[in-house]
């Protein structure tokens, strides 16, 4: 588990069902999204599925939509998926103003996640 700001942000990565996990918690933003950043450098395997759990994340800035959508292309690129999970008010907020909501595939939760197909 990688922690920012005195736990104000988590991040954990699993594997479940042939997909990697990240569950984050708390408060993504300009101060804590070094942990993703680096998460997301390490923890997808090539042409893998990257599930990015934020059902206990309770805030995201700009800065954390980037590192999430530049986790998205870098993965692409090496055959992957990276789909968000549990994405709910008020941080689907900031992903609908921007339109980021139609770059990723979007579950409800995790169980709906690992029951699709990685294939878009």
């Amino acid at each position: 588990m990688a922690t920012a700001n005195g736990e104000r942000f988590t991040v954990e990565a699993r594997s479940h069902q042939g997909a990697t996990i990240l569950a984050m918690a708390g408060e993504l933003d300009h101060d804590t999204a070094e942990p993703l950043r680096q998460a997301l450098d390490t923890t997808w395997p090539d042409g893998k599925r990257l599930l990015v759990d934020l059902t206990h994340l309770d805030f995201c800035d700009s800065t954390g939509l980037n590192v999430l959508l530049r986790g998205r292309l870098a993965i692409q690129e090496s055959g992957g998926t990276l789909e968000l999970v549990g994405l709910h008010p008020p941080v689907a907020r900031m992903f609908h103003i921007t339109g980021a909501d139609r770059l990723f595939r979007l579950h409800t939760d995790l169980e709906a996640a690992l029951a699709t197909s990685q294939r878009p």
